[in-house]
């Protein structure tokens, strides 16, 4: 296979693989063709007000300040009088738009709808909007339309501020919510002039909607434990108070108004969300008005945790929910069907009702949960052979018609408390019911893909002991079977699983994944004949060594798995890098560049052992990186005078990084002065971040392909870029990193020359030179450890920077020097490349490994990709969608990370490459240098 057709070959398969974890774990839950169920008794409110303060954590809600203040008075007055109050569960992923799915639809939206883009609906869906007669919206532009769009008919009505005002960088982000207040009072004073508008209002079923991101927005920009944060705490607060009494007023103190307050999710102690810690989970829920219990004391506790002992509100009652649950209290309040789609469970503690109402609510939530229920088993039937289709044995149709007999019977005798009881173990069965056909397929997938997975690992390896191993080749024939033959057993084998799938009716994607095996084990079995030829070697390889180095490998994969749960394990292993000299032999050989490879490993110890990043923002440090890389450089072009004499292009070149260093340190420190002046983002340093950020991919094109000094350039434009994008000692981070860098390829050398290898001095090698095919050499065992190195390398150069293993670990502040207004794919986009640059400077180095060290440049990174392949596939059986959302969000993280650091390896390769040996010239001509 040539490289090319390799290369394309392998990042498709693993595309597949990284896109198979949310077929196989996060699919959409969603059915249709189910029948709404309406509570036939009348409901005990005309219409409901809903608060949703985006962003708001319980803890900061609840727990007062140091000197014992309440942050939100009128609230607390409501839990403590008048109303119910608890904590709101909220799943993975912890977004605005799944949040709010929740919430007013009633179920959880599986994880990849969040790529799909927050103002479209990746699938329709029914809410609590949709069955009102009429709902009005004010908020955000990213989450109001998604319900309109939504809905049925007309009906619903979204007054929503420009996008462009939900800018991190504003003066006071509350303002967003100040807007939303003074909207809805404008709204209501004009109603008494509008005689249709003022029809609709007194209607019955009616949702009025208030979306408030000021508390989400301030988070992201200052941190939630600041004073922006706390104060918009005490507007919306404030807000709320006058909403209500506005409302009350407006329809004469009828008493027919439910009220309801909560968040769609947390946020962690660095202002971001996504995944299942609890900063993000736990949020506040407060209800009162019509149909809501009033306070009550707390006779027993229910909940293990200290929080209410923290909050002083251990005397009164809380009632928890999961976040879904919200859904059926809202339609039950105001008398409308529950969303179709719902997996809410009606909590009762928060009606103020009859037992007769209760269980007739409870009744039309089983019913509805059950028809969801019987939908999932007749699709799963339908695409299923019969013989092979195993119902779920808990509720058969037997179990189901017995169940709405005996529910019914109750409730007509008047035993709605049994009614209740009944109708709650209804509700679980149908739920366990639901995920068992909502998983049935997971464990055929799983098996397919990792059939693929290791059939794929498996030719890799083949590959590698066929074209880059010296193995002694036994004459004979090799081959167990014709190529002809093989190939019509596995088209064969193909058709069938094909002929399969047709009859079931398969989605598209399990082709994918089934057939995916059948052209990567055909090629395993093409080349059976070099593992034969490796059993019959075996007598001559030195087998105690290769063991050694198998033991070592292993213990290092492992080693590596557990730092995605403790960052400071790769601290224990840059401490045993740093003997690496001393195991080998190499300290008496080259003892100063020893001492120097120890020491940068031990420096490059510290940060794993660091706290997460933007945890605390510090410029200084970011201002003592830029320095470091300053003195990093003169330090080179000093010493490069003796060796090789820089060109007066290239001098020149390097002084004009060295001076946009100096100017990138010093946007950063103007920036983030401006912003804590709340005087916006400076025009200039806008323009100077950009810029800078394209500039980069080019620069370092125009230096010479001279090893050291195109290493050097590439450093300089990668470090001005991180230095716009960083906000604490994470800074120091690329110039440590490249320190120990440029070590190793000295270190690889000394290594070369150890062994029978012969040595190529380093200012002497340049990258556009034409490989001399006659120099390249075959893989040696000691490749493996340069391999292994290369990608402990990576992964450190992920946690090194202060990340953690999970996709909410990342800072928005980062961004601020290019854009403060909220962009979650360009800030996203950004991010991700600070993550990156890391990756290249490493990527950069291996390269030069590579070509000092005479290898083809896809032998070694062959047994890169299988290292990386065998962690991937240790973090596929580690993914679960169970347990705590902690967990689940934990292992959903380390798959991604290590699946998206498996691709981008294989595409940074190209780039690398690119940025390694090629040059362009500028002149009177502007022509592109490929020797």
């Amino acid at each position: 296979m040539k490289v090319a057709t390799f290369f394309i070959v392998g990042l498709l398969v693993h595309i597949v693989f990284f896109i198979s974890i949310f077929d196989i774990y996060f699919t959409s839950p969603l059915v249709h063709g189910m029948t709404p169920q309406h509570v036939p008794l009348p409901p005990p409110a005309k219409r409901l007000v809903l608060f949703v303060a985006d962003g708001l954590r319980a803890d900061t809600f609840y727990k007062p300040d140091v000197n014992d203040t309440i942050r939100a008075p009128f609230l607390r007055a409501i839990m403590e009088e008048k109303g119910t109050w608890g904590i709101s569960h909220t799943h993975v992923p912890t977004e605005s738009r799944p949040g709010h799915v929740a919430l007013i639809a009633g179920f959880y939206e599986d994880v990849s709808a969040v790529a799909k883009g927050w103002k479209e609906n990746p699938v329709e869906f029914d809410s609590v909007f949709n069955e009102s007669r009429h709902t009005w919206c004010w908020g955000s532009p990213d989450i109001l339309p998604m319900f309109a769009k939504g809905a049925s008919g007309d009906h619903v009505y979204t007054h929503t501020y420009p996008a462009e005002s939900e800018d991190f960088a504003s003066e006071d982000a509350s303002k967003l919510d100040s807007w939303v207040f003074d909207e809805v009072k404008a709204f209501f004073n004009s109603a008494k002039g509008n005689e249709n508008l003022l029809s609709k209002l007194h209607e019955e079923k009616n949702v009025f909607f208030l979306h408030l991101l000021g508390i989400d927005t301030n988070g992201h920009a200052h941190r939630p434990m600041s004073k922006e944060y706390l104060e918009n705490i005490v507007l919306v607060d404030t807000g709320v108070s006058e909403i209500v009494s506005l409302v009350e007023d407006f329809f004469g103190n009828d008493g027919q108004t439910a009220f309801i307050f909560t968040s769609d999710h947390g946020m962690t102690d660095w202002g971001s969300h996504g995944a299942g810690h609890a900063s993000e989970t736990l949020t506040p829920l407060v209800a009162w008005g019509a149909g809501i219990q009033t306070a009550q004391r707390a006779t027993t506790h229910l909940y293990q945790d200290q929080h209410q002992k923290e909050w002083n509100l251990g005397t009164l009652r809380r009632v928890d929910v999961n976040q879904a649950d919200i859904a059926p209290l809202m339609s039950s309040l105001i008398g409308v069907p529950i969303p179709l789609n719902s997996v809410g469970v009606l909590p009762l503690n928060f009606l103020n009702n009859s037992q007769h109402f209760k269980a007739e609510s409870m009744f039309a939530n089983s019913i509805q949960i059950l028809e969801q229920f019987k939908v999932k088993m007749t699709q799963k039937k339908e695409t299923t052979l019969s013989f092979f289709f195993t119902p779920y044995p808990v509720l058969t149709e037997e179990k189901q018609e017995e169940f709405l007999q005996h529910a019914k019977s109750l409730i007509h005798r008047g035993l709605y408390d049994e009614a209740i009881l009944l109708c709650v173990e209804m509700i679980t069965q149908a739920l366990e019911g639901l995920s068992y056909y909502h998983t049935y397929d997971r464990f055929f997938l799983g098996c397919s893909v990792v059939l693929g997975f290791v059939g794929w690992t498996s030719y890799v390896v083949l590959v590698i002991l066929k074209t880059h191993a010296s193995l002694r080749k036994p004459p004979g024939n090799r081959q167990l079977m014709s190529n002809e033959g093989l190939g019509r057993v596995f088209l064969c084998m193909g058709l069938a699983i094909l002929a399969f799938l047709l009859v079931q009716a398969s989605p598209w994607t399990y082709y994918i994944y089934c057939l995916l095996p059948v052209p990567v084990w055909h090629a395993v079995f093409k080349e059976i004949g070099t593992l034969l030829d490796l059993i019959k070697s075996a007598p001559s390889l030195p087998l105690c060594k290769c063991f050694g180095y198998f033991v070592l490998v292993t213990f290092g994969i492992e080693l590596l798995v557990v730092s995605f749960f403790y960052r400071a394990m790769l601290s224990l292993g840059l401490l045993l890098l740093s003997l690496w000299p001393l195991l080998s032999g190499l300290h008496i050989k080259a003892t100063t560049r020893s001492l120097t490879w120890a020491l940068s490993c031990l420096c490059l110890a510290v940060f794993p052992l660091m706290p997460v990043v933007g945890r605390e923002s510090n410029i200084h440090l970011v201002t003592c990186a830029a320095a470091l890389t300053l003195f990093n450089t003169i330090s080179y072009l000093v010493s490069s005078r003796r060796l090789s004499p820089l060109p007066r292009k290239d001098r020149q070149l390097f002084i004009c990084q060295m001076v946009h260093v100096g100017l990138c340190a010093y946007v950063l420190t103007s920036t983030h002065a401006s912003l804590q002046q709340k005087q916006g983002l400076p025009l200039f340093n806008q323009l100077v971040s950009w810029t800078t950020l394209v500039v980069s991919f080019f620069v370092p094109l125009l230096s010479s392909t001279r090893l050291f000094q195109r290493l050097m350039s590439i450093l300089l434009s990668l470090v001005s870029t991180y230095l716009l994008l960083s906000t604490g000692y994470e800074a120091l981070f690329p110039p440590m990193l490249s320190w120990l860098m440029f070590v190793w390829i000295n270190m690889e050398q000394e290594a070369m020359s150890a062994g029978t290898l012969s040595k190529t001095e380093l200012f002497r090698i340049d990258f556009s030179e034409n490989i001399d095919i006659t120099k390249i050499r075959q893989l040696k065992l000691d490749d493996i450890r340069r391999s292994y190195f290369f990608v402990f390398f990576i992964i450190t150069a992920f946690f090194g920077t202060g990340n953690i293993a999970s996709i909410n670990s990342f800072d928005p502040a980062s961004v601020y020097c290019f854009l403060t207004v909220f962009n979650p794919f360009v800030m996203g986009g950004l991010m991700m490349w600070k993550v990156l640059i890391p990756f290249v400077i490493v990527m950069c180095t291996f390269e030069t490994i590579q070509v000092s060290t005479q290898l083809s440049s896809r032998s070694l990174f062959l047994i890169v990709l299988v290292i990386s392949d065998l962690m991937a596939l240790h973090f596929f059986f580690l993914v679960k969608d169970y347990g705590s959302w902690l967990d689940i969000g934990t292992s959903i993280s380390h798959y991604v990370i290590v699946m998206s650091m498996t691709i981008f390896l294989m595409i940074l390769s190209i780039m690398t490459h690119v940025l390694t040996s090629r040059r362009v010239f500028v002149g009177k001509k502007m022509k592109v240098h490929f020797k």
